[in-house]
């Protein structure tokens, strides 16, 4: 018996939908990496991208539980003196909510070239309206 490899023409590509209003982002996030590497498939692969594409929407919606909201920051620094930014949660939400979510869905993919193709095929914005439709994204439902 032969060990079966997918290949990436092999792969039919389906569109998910996801609406954040309400959803855990830690939560929401995890399926959402899971569905991007492919690993909800039988056929997947760990060298070949089997995953699917993802659209989030109402990502200005999307629920934290603790204290999260007051004490988490996200940081960049530049490299020179003096160049540590630091940006509290609460004020990325406000400002790039799509931003919050991405980085949450980044950091749980894999830190390779594969992991940034991956990280391609999520489209996530901020209101309802998005222009995906001729693509007929499914619901998906994430508890």
């Amino acid at each position: 018996m032969k060990t079966f490899i997918a290949k990436e023409n092999q792969v039919d590509k389906k569109w998910h939908l996801v609406d954040a209003r309400g959803k855990t982002l830690g939560r929401m996030a995890s399926r959402i990496a899971t569905i991007l590497q492919g690993k909800h498939r039988p056929i997947y692969t760990p060298h070949v991208d089997t995953g699917d594409y993802v659209v989030v929407i109402n990502a200005r919606g999307v629920r934290l539980t603790g204290k999260k909201l007051e004490e988490k920051i996200y940081q960049r620094f530049s490299g020179y003196p003096g160049g540590l930014k630091i940006i509290p949660l609460k004020e990325m939400l406000e400002r790039h909510p799509d931003r919050v979510v991405r980085l949450a869905v980044r950091r749980m993919l894999p830190k390779t070239k594969l992991g940034e193709r991956m990280l391609e095929k999520l489209k996530i914005y901020d209101g309802t309206e998005h222009p995906h439709t001729a693509q007929k994204p499914v619901e998906l439902a994430i508890g």
